[in-house]
């Protein structure tokens, strides 16, 4: 679901959380590109499950797509319509952030008081450095500012104010780009990665540098170029060579954009044979190659738990 990572694999759980916390850049559904049939199945299922997939026999993965497409059939009728199949999307991408968020959580609350304290997470997640360890500071990283930073979203996340989170803070905490309230500290932890001379803003080559660090003699690809005219057009609003903090909220969390509307419509498009704007059954199934690995597709998931929806 993320572009830029800021997790670090040290060792096991404790690295668990610090790499979960990913930076946020125009959140889409997947990490592939968009319209790439691996980005349609990974929307549409998740990486888990369309890695599983990939495994089934065509004939297999038909009939439990059937199976599936039954579910998404809210009024059954027999159409799929593109709100319904949004709605599976949607659905199925808030179910990946819940039971990612309640794994972790069983794995941080050592008092099992249903609550986890700042004291508890920060055991978990730094409890293995050392003093010295938490101070050093390689190649622009440091524990001790990722700390600092963690406290902030904690306390973000934390909204009665109790210095601990249940289990739908702690969602909030490791997801945060999914709550309206913790946009805020979304847009400062973006803005601080790229800002390398501090001064507050995003100017053109910090924009550039974040995406593309050209080796020596390389020339510059196409896609860059796009991405120049793209700052110039339509990140940078007030036209003053940089992006401030509105302007960074803008891009990486567009209010006009809606990912899951947009992978519907992608995929009735490709699948629509008749033309009529829904899907059948019949034409999901002879499209299966659009759906399978996709997130309507974890099968045996959305036939037990489909009832949620």
């Amino acid at each position: 679901m993320l572009r830029v990572c800021l997790g670090f694999f040290l060792v096991g759980i404790a690295l668990a959380a610090v790499a979960k916390k990913d930076r946020v850049i125009d959140q889409t559904l997947s990490n592939k590109t968009p319209g790439s049939p691996d980005y349609d199945h990974e929307a549409f299922v998740g990486a888990e499950e369309a890695e599983k997939f990939k495994e089934l026999s065509p004939e297999e993965s038909k009939r439990r797509l059937g199976i599936i497409a039954d579910n998404i059939d809210k009024d059954k009728d027999g159409k799929i319509t593109e709100k319904e199949l949004e709605d599976w999307i949607v659905f199925t991408q808030s179910r990946y952030i819940r039971e990612d968020a309640d794994k972790q959580f069983g794995t941080h609350d050592k008092d099992q008081d249903g609550k986890i304290h700042w004291d508890e997470y920060k055991e978990v997640t730094y409890g293995f450095l050392n003093d010295n360890e938490v101070e050093e500071e390689q190649e622009g990283f440091s524990y001790k500012q990722m700390m600092a930073r963690d406290e902030r979203r904690w306390k973000k996340a934390d909204t009665d104010g109790d210095n601990a989170c249940n289990v739908e803070e702690f969602r909030a905490f490791l997801h945060p780009e999914e709550y309206d309230h913790m946009k805020e500290v979304v847009t400062k932890e973006t803005l601080e990665d790229i800002d390398k001379d501090k001064d507050g803003f995003v100017d053109l080559k910090e924009y550039i540098g974040d995406m593309y660090t050209p080796d020596s003699g390389e020339e510059e690809p196409e896609w860059v170029a796009t991405e120049r005219k793209q700052f110039a057009e339509y990140r940078d609003k007030n036209k003053d060579g940089k992006m401030d903090i509105d302007e960074v909220r803008a891009w990486i969390l567009p209010e006009d954009y809606n990912h899951a509307q947009a992978e519907a419509k992608h995929l009735i498009y490709e699948s629509d044979d008749d033309k009529d704007g829904e899907l059948n059954k019949e034409e999901i199934l002879n499209h299966h190659d659009k759906f399978v690995g996709s997130q309507a597709t974890d099968w045996g998931e959305a036939l037990n738990r489909h009832d949620e929806f």
